[in-house]
């Protein structure tokens, strides 16, 4: 049961890996916000339908679960849209950074939903969370209303997860990803009706576009969500959202290589990454060690 926990955390930070990745996409797509999660959520559930009937895995689901999806499926859509937006009017260092917030609130919600005790580490390394964020806001002012997305969206972040988390142990991953994303257009696709923001130029994108929208929906989204959600068969939710903190150092690293300058930061804002990447060791090294926790 152990190495099955371990194999399954080792698998959490190669997922968190890749959506470090995923916000150096989404800076270098050239659409809206929205118009990416709408292209990043049609083309995963394209690629998951695929994978589902390949596997020969049946779609059929409990209408009481698919009501549950179908509103995860919402939370998502919105989660990713302040997330894309929150990027694009402040960039990959600073959304990421604000994420880190999601242990925080994971360790105060957790409990209410699965209905066990408050852990104290878990409620003290979010509150370190909070004072590297807080170094990190200090000294970015200027970028607050991309902090202020960024929030908005890790809420929703932490809210889908618990969901997840009780989802998974009924349903199978890729079947509840693929209805997640399904309903997630949908919504997205009635506002844009409403707002008649489908037009032939819309559909129309560089070159450039399409193949990283496509990276973003097979490999950060298609897999990378599924696994997300797989691996919490194994770990609490809380784990996954503060091994999650993760991905603004992995992000950070890969924007400031990929993009440049722009993503170059005081050094105040590193030694609050810093911060943020000791407690996510330590919160490893406790669930590890303390058998008697769900880690």
């Amino acid at each position: 049961m152990q190495n099955d926990k371990f194999k399954s955390y080792l698998n959490l930070h190669m997922i968190v890996f890749i959506w470090g990745f995923t916000a150096v996409l989404g800076a270098l797509i050239s659409i809206t916000a929205d118009a990416i999660v709408w292209y990043r959520m049609l083309l995963a559930a394209v690629f998951l339908s695929a994978f589902i009937v390949l596997k020969k895995k049946s779609f059929r689901i409990p209408v009481k679960s698919f009501l549950k999806l179908i509103f995860v499926g919402l939370l998502i859509a919105l989660h990713w849209v302040f997330f894309f937006h929150a990027i694009h009017v402040s960039n990959v260092s600073i959304t990421l950074s604000v994420f880190s917030l999601g242990a925080f609130f994971a360790s105060l919600l957790e409990p209410i939903f699965y209905g066990r005790k408050v852990l104290w580490y878990e409620v003290f390394f979010g509150l370190i969370i909070i004072g590297g964020l807080g170094m990190i806001m200090k000294v970015e002012v200027s970028y607050l209303e991309g902090m202020i997305y960024a929030l908005i969206s890790i809420i929703l972040g932490v809210l889908f997860t618990l969901m997840n988390g009780k989802l998974i142990q009924n349903h199978d991953s890729s079947v509840i990803s693929f209805y997640e994303f399904i309903s997630g257009v949908f919504f997205i696709s009635i506002y844009f009706l409403y707002q008649n923001k489908f037009s032939l130029d819309f559909f129309v994108l560089s070159f450039n576009n399409w193949m990283l929208l496509l990276i973003l929906a097979s490999i950060c989204t298609a897999y990378a969500f599924t696994a997300s959600v797989k691996v919490m068969e194994k770990l609490s939710p809380y784990t996954v959202m503060l091994t999650t903190n993760l991905e603004p150092v992995y992000g950070i690293i890969l924007a400031y290589f990929i993009i440049g300058e722009k993503e170059k930061m005081s050094s105040s804002f590193y030694i609050g990454a810093v911060i943020i990447l000791i407690t996510v060791i330590l919160n490893g090294i406790i669930k590890h060690k303390d058998k008697s926790v769900d880690a």
